[in-house]
């Protein structure tokens, strides 16, 4: 009977029966399982008006914890629609994930970094020689979804550079 009631609970808690639906299956197993018994009868319950009156009570016992459990899952579920969505609202599918800043000197490539979007505010403080005007202008492009080169300096003498771009 414990196998076949953790199969009820587990459709219950997948949605795929209701806690209503599910009640009358509990409680046919409950009474299932002491009929026929000769070892059991009305008189081995006292207290609880025997064996009809001992399944009700179970049966209701059950149904509550279905409901609970049913109630979790549901919560559950908001909290995790509700992170999806506030990630999905900082990264829609067609932006991009991260930042990548590149830095070559005497034509041979010296840094390569690649930072999470959630993070450049915070690595924007960190860039060497990054005005504030550049930093706004990565700021608001991260902020409006752009992908590709953002910013691209480069030495006078063509040898080397910075190139700051979301992929």
């Amino acid at each position: 009977m414990a196998e076949e009631l953790e199969t009820v609970l587990r459709l219950v808690a997948e949605g795929r029966l209701t806690p209503e639906e599910a009640a009358p299956i509990i409680e046919a197993l409950t009474r299932a399982e002491h009929v026929g018994r000769p070892d059991v009868d009305d008189d081995d319950f006292p207290g609880v008006g025997g064996l009809d009156q001992l399944g009700e009570r179970i049966s209701r016992r059950v149904q509550r914890r279905v409901e609970r459990a049913h109630r979790r899952v549901n919560r559950a579920s908001e909290r995790l629609a509700d992170r999806m969505a506030a990630a999905e609202a900082g990264m829609d599918r067609g932006r991009g994930r991260q930042l990548r800043i590149r830095v070559t000197e005497r034509g041979r490539q010296v840094v390569n970094l690649r930072i999470p979007i959630g993070f450049v505010e915070t690595a924007l403080r960190f860039v060497p020689g990054l005005g504030g005007d550049q930093a706004e202008r990565i700021r608001e492009a991260v902020r409006a979804g752009a992908v590709g080169p953002i910013l691209d300096v480069e030495d006078p003498d063509g040898e080397g550079g910075v190139l700051i771009s979301v992929e």
